[in-house]
């Protein structure tokens, strides 16, 4: 049984509400595609040349902005937050880079803190087992040590009113983790997965594929974890009234040069990225810089939470796809087994009490 199922039915509005959200997500990224070039159209040979002593020039769409059409994976062994033994250090030596790639890449003994997403994970299967593979991932090609820019190259230590607030939170939760499934992290429930979330951070070899199809005035992200689909708004509007709150809360894009920027606020509290609050603001910063790469950056800020913002940059590669159906609800009782389970165990604790 799957655990919608388990939705009562005072909650139907809501569910269909999502469903008509998802359906002209849809539509839109259907228009879209039809307006898209079509796959044969490339950038002329004068575009696409590149040459010493002058800057790659970015294709572009028929309204005249960057084209940043593709499927781009963000796939890359580099952490997020730079280990500890580096320091300071923001960049490998070409040197360094190489003997740590050639390590990786011949399956040799790499420490875990280097292999980021890839790091071998006590709570999951062997990645091997589904065919992920780390020898074929690379490491950022930026030569960074860590995703997150700086001399610290880690987040910042979250303020005590951020720590008091998450463990309050976590007080009036502990023991009612399976009252029911709203008590259960949106992820179990197929709502909202990790790497869908934003800012979009690489996974381990596997969901790392985004889709991204522009026309005028919008532009649409399809991420390839449960259908996700991103309606970016470039029109100038601005964000709705903050009495609107959402999951991924409201984004709207403008372009600065070659460069989408997309910025994102009303997020809710239920979010909690890293522990954040309903003041959290994203900027993300999508640039082309090449036939094949697009840079990632992003910027996270929520002045209830860090003592300062802090900045992250992701090198994606364009890929060929395609994209495939990656689905969590289908077939899916993780729900019902976990609360089927709970409440197993709560009848066998009681009748081992009455003994």
């Amino acid at each position: 049984m799957s655990h919608r199922s388990l939705v009562p039915a005072a909650r139907c509005r809501a569910c269909a509400s999502r469903a008509l959200t998802a359906a002209l997500a849809a539509v839109v990224l259907a228009a879209l595609l039809a307006q898209a070039p079509a796959a044969g159209q490339t950038p002329s040979s004068a575009t696409k040349a590149t040459t010493a002593g002058k800057a790659w020039t970015p294709p572009h769409t028929p309204d005249g902005r960057p084209d940043l059409q593709g499927i781009w994976s963000d796939s890359t062994l580099t952490p997020l937050e730079r280990p500890k033994k580096l320091g300071a250090k923001e960049f490998y030596t070409d040197q360094e880079f190489a003997d740590l790639t050639r390590r990786a890449r011949q399956g040799e003994a790499v420490e875990e803190a280097d292999l980021g997403a890839a790091a071998p994970q006590a709570v999951r299967y062997d990645l091997e087992v589904y065919g992920f593979d780390r020898t074929k991932l690379s490491f950022a090609s930026t030569k960074r040590t860590s995703l997150i820019v700086g001399p610290e190259g880690v987040v910042p230590p979250i303020l005590p009113q951020a720590r008091e607030r998450n463990a309050e939170r976590t007080a009036r939760d502990r023991g009612h983790e399976f009252d029911s499934y709203e008590n259960r992290p949106l992820q179990e429930r197929c709502i909202l997965m990790g790497q869908e979330r934003i800012p979009m951070i690489p996974g381990a070899n596997e969901g790392n594929l985004l889709q991204i199809v522009q026309g005028p005035g919008y532009v649409t992200l399809l991420h390839e974890i449960d259908h996700s689909t991103r309606v970016i708004p470039t029109d100038g509007r601005p964000h709705v009234p903050q009495n609107i709150r959402q999951y991924q809360g409201d984004s709207v894009g403008h372009w600065e040069g070659n460069t989408l920027v997309i910025d994102t606020t009303n997020f809710t509290n239920l979010t909690a990225y890293r522990g954040s609050s309903e003041k959290l603001h994203l900027v993300e910063r999508f640039t082309r810089a090449a036939d094949d790469t697009m840079i990632y950056q992003f910027t996270v800020e929520d002045p209830t939470t860090w003592a300062k913002p802090w900045t992250a940059e992701v090198p994606w590669t364009r890929t060929k796809g395609p994209v495939y159906e990656w689905a969590c609800h289908e077939g899916n009782t993780m729900i019902s087994t976990i609360l089927r389970g709970a409440r197993v165990a709560e009848a066998e604790a009681a009748q081992k009490k009455a003994k």
